[in-house]
């Protein structure tokens, strides 16, 4: 990576960590994604039942794989014969002991800003699973929401055609607020800060472009 960019993200991950632990979140700082995934693991205590939100982040770190293999059971999303056992999986997650997931965007406030297809990432970063983990580059940290949902738009169909799904912004390149099921942005969730529940955020900042 060039050096004036590694700076750039270094900078960025420092200021945004601070934001973060001032307003509840339990933040971590990686300068990797090796040195995250290492990290990652030791958040994770044996035994746990693990879900998994969608995210390119993690599948490029190689997180899925390590689950399956490690001291943990995992609540495998990835693993099933139908779409009606998927969204079994995407319940018993809910109920999961850690949920791990990439996000869509962090704004400079500490915002955590995510929009979904079916609404299990959304829905298990807000509520249920006891601990969330959530493992982001320097690249998602934007201004604020306006900047959180362009972002979100022009990430769209790239997470469309990885899907496959069959949407206009699949197809062209650009969002053009489709109103049809399998549009990507059917969900939105955003977490102000992470002091409701003291220790169940648990936020992974890597000074490099992860995902998306």
């Amino acid at each position: 990576m060039n050096e004036q960019v590694k700076w750039r993200f270094r900078r960025i991950v420092e200021e945004t960590a601070a934001t973060m632990s001032g307003i509840g979140y339990m933040v971590h700082t990686a300068d990797d994604a090796t040195e995250a995934a290492r990290l990652l693991y030791t958040l994770i205590p044996e035994g746990s039942t693990v879900g998994l939100g969608g995210s390119v982040t993690l599948a490029d770190m190689g997180v899925p794989e390590a689950l399956r293999a490690g001291p943990w059971k995992l609540i495998d999303r990835y693993r099933t014969a139908s779409w009606e056992e998927t969204m079994a999986r995407y319940r018993e997650a809910l109920d999961a002991d850690i949920f791990v997931t990439g996000t869509n965007a962090i704004t400079r406030a500490g915002q955590l800003v995510d929009m979904d297809s079916s609404g299990n990432r959304v829905a298990a970063t807000i509520f249920g699973p006891r601990r969330v983990i959530v493992v982001a580059g320097a690249n998602k940290v934007v201004d604020d929401l306006e900047g959180a949902f362009r972002r979100i738009r022009e990430i769209a169909p790239m997470n469309c055609r990885r899907l496959g799904h069959k949407t206009p912004c699949a197809a062209s390149g650009r969002c053009g607020d489709c109103m049809i099921p399998e549009r990507m942005c059917n969900y939105v969730g955003i977490v102000n800060h992470g002091m409701k529940e003291a220790g169940r955020f648990h936020v992974i900042l890597v000074a490099e472009a992860l995902g998306f």
